[in-house]
């Protein structure tokens, strides 16, 4: 073999080192392709966990509004009857509702820490943070009807009118309750800014019911009695309150603002742009 040919071989041997084998590029290309698809694969299964996640929160913390309705149930039914017994079975249940309060708080802590919502996502978690809240305090509103109730005894001198009045507040605080939930899932904001409406009629029948227990007589144990009631009836417009709180929260997630539905800097019964008499 001449020396040429010998040189051209080696050349040659070096140039077909220095190339990719047959069909490398395309397997590259096909591997990244892969691992592109993968990758989005697997954002794709964690973005729909985290959605599932977030669905269970809030319908956990929206169950939380139909125990607060069974206990203003019980605790209006002990309240008409002056039951005792009852009253402490509302105060026993608490535990439930206090326990959905932590369940739900532990899970949206957890949430935040794990998977950093944004934009709406992060506005509903701050939304279900503060109507757990609201929930807790109607809990225990509740409560401190049910404790009221046995501190002028089994057979109090109780006045009808008053207790009329007080059932009348509490089937609106119950509606008010049901309505806010019905708003939140829906977010329907027409079902939310109507909250205000029937808060008010809650705040008339308040000032009614104050009226009412200072106008009771000189007997000393029915004023006594009288006075838990006004109590009662405080109990009952913070339920209505908390409502309307939650359905402001529904204006958040929908909107993106924040806005109270009610400017509380006015008088109760005066229009906002009414000036001092």
């Amino acid at each position: 073999m001449s020396r040429g040919s010998s040189a051209s071989g080696e050349d040659g041997q070096e140039q077909s080192a220095d190339r990719d084998p047959p069909g490398g590029e395309a397997a590259g290309a096909g591997a990244t392709a892969a691992a592109t698809s993968a990758a989005r694969a697997e954002t794709h299964h964690t973005r729909a966990h985290f959605q599932q996640q977030l669905q269970e929160l809030e319908a956990n913390a929206l169950g939380g509004l139909d125990l607060i309705i069974e206990q203003l149930d019980r605790v209006l039914e002990a309240l008409e009857h002056q039951d005792v017994e009852l009253a402490q079975m509302v105060i026993a249940d608490d535990d439930r509702v206090d326990g959905r309060y932590l369940e739900v708080h532990q899970g949206i802590l957890s949430l935040l820490a794990l998977q950093a919502p944004v934009a709406g996502d992060l506005r509903l978690v701050a939304a279900l943070l503060h109507t757990i809240k609201h929930i807790e305090r109607m809990g225990d509103q509740c409560v401190n009807i049910a404790k009221l109730i046995p501190l002028s005894g089994h057979e109090p001198p109780v006045r009808p009118e008053v207790l009329r009045a007080l059932a009348k507040m509490g089937a609106h605080a119950r509606s008010e309750v049901a309505q806010c939930k019905a708003a939140f899932a829906g977010r329907e904001m027409g079902l939310a800014e109507d909250l205000v409406r029937q808060d008010r009629d809650i705040n008339r029948l308040n000032r009614e019911i104050f009226r009412m227990a200072i106008e009771i007589g000189e007997d000393h144990d029915t004023r006594e009695w009288a006075m838990h009631m006004i109590l009662v009836a405080r109990a009952l417009e913070r339920i209505g309150d908390n409502a309307v709180d939650i359905g402001e929260q529904v204006a958040f997630v929908v909107t993106g603002l924040f806005r109270e539905f009610s400017d509380s800097s006015q008088a109760a019964g005066l229009p906002a742009d009414s000036g001092p008499a």
